[in-house]
């Protein structure tokens, strides 16, 4: 029976499919933690207060995508090239999701706008690393080689969504509820598509190194077109929804290290 857990289990335990799957994970972390630096750097005068934030954001990115990497290292493996089609990060920025990497190359500070755009992107982007990680954590939290970095980057990944929340409600009451609204409306029906797409990409990876017959990768594939059908459908809403979160000022300190893993 395929399960969420049976198939990340199988992955896990060859090292090709692992060795993509960390490489896959380790470049769109770094690739974050690039954005968050730039916009960090960049942000508007009057939101100052905002870039320790934005900075530690970042720096968190930064950390994940070398524990990706030091788990590669720990099993004796390289990182390998990330196909396009699995490039989740560089596919969000072409369709817009993300300040345009134009912008964030030039030395031209922000505006106000700028930053609620970034922030309504976080929100919809960090509702799915916190899932994805919340699902990892609840298999694998007591695993031997992975535990203790699912736990680590699923607990940054719950902090980095709730400063989304918080901040986003800051600039609603500031004004800028619409323009938040509808932002998070076509960040959330763009990721859902292009998710789908990553993950049919991804699945037909690790069919190929694995050696899936094809009604598994048909059947995997049927999954994922269920998936999005639902959330084209209702669950997109959830990434478009504000309240404000139980852990407040989630980024306010200073970002937590790894040094066992890098």
């Amino acid at each position: 029976m395929l399960s969420a857990k049976s198939l990340f289990q199988e992955i896990l335990d060859h090292d090709e499919s692992f060795r993509l799957f960390c490489s896959i994970a380790a470049s769109g972390e770094s690739q974050g933690g690039w954005e968050n630096a730039r916009i960090a750097a960049l942000v508007p005068e009057n939101e100052r207060a905002l870039a320790p934030k934005i900075t530690r954001h970042g720096a968190d990115e930064d950390k994940h995508g070398r524990i990706f990497n030091a788990l590669l290292k720990k099993r004796g493996l390289e990182p390998v090239p990330v196909p396009p089609e699995t490039d989740y990060t560089m596919l969000l920025e072409r369709h817009g999701i993300g300040l345009a990497h134009e912008k964030l190359k030039s030395d031209e500070r922000l505006s106000v706008q700028d930053i609620v755009t970034y922030l309504a992107h976080s929100r919809v982007t960090e509702q799915r690393a916190s899932e994805q990680m919340e699902l990892l954590r609840k298999h694998f939290a007591d695993h031997p080689d992975i535990g203790r970095a699912v736990k680590m980057i699923s607990n940054d990944e719950d902090n980095h969504l709730a400063y989304c929340h918080e901040e986003l409600l800051r600039f609603a009451y500031a004004g800028h509820g619409r323009a938040i609204q509808r932002t998070l409306r076509e960040s959330a029906l763009a990721e859902i598509r292009i998710y789908r797409d990553v993950s049919l990409a991804v699945m037909a990876h690790m069919g190929r190194i694995l050696g899936w017959p094809k009604a598994k990768s048909a059947a995997l594939a049927a999954g994922i077109h269920a998936v999005y059908a639902y959330e084209r459908v209702v669950g997109w809403r959830r990434m478009v929804t504000l309240k404000m979160p139980e852990r407040r000022d989630a980024l306010g300190g200073p970002a937590t290290t790894a040094p066992d893993f890098a």
